[in-house]
């Protein structure tokens, strides 16, 4: 599966600009660089995302509740974002 994470560093924060297929393992991966990479505002930009396992799903939702935005997302993925913040 290919999945790549484009990360740009902008004065107030960082873009990470995701492409592939997202599910739990890279998810992982993108946590560890959220967590190393950016300080102040953090945009994750979907826009070339193919697919996304739930586990991913959660992950967004979690990230979005913290603080991130999150950008060009598919409507499916959006959908179930929102699906799952609203059971929190």
């Amino acid at each position: 599966m290919t999945y790549r994470i484009h990360h740009s560093r902008q004065a107030d924060g960082g873009v990470f600009v995701l492409s592939g297929v997202l599910d739990s393992e890279h998810a992982e991966r993108l946590q560890e660089l959220l967590a190393t990479a950016a300080t102040g505002r953090i945009v994750l930009d979907l826009k070339d995302i193919t697919l996304v396992d739930r586990a991913a799903v959660r992950f967004l939702a979690r990230v979005q509740m913290a603080g991130a935005e999150i950008i060009n997302s598919p409507e499916y993925v959006r959908s179930w974002i929102s699906a799952e913040t609203d059971g929190q």
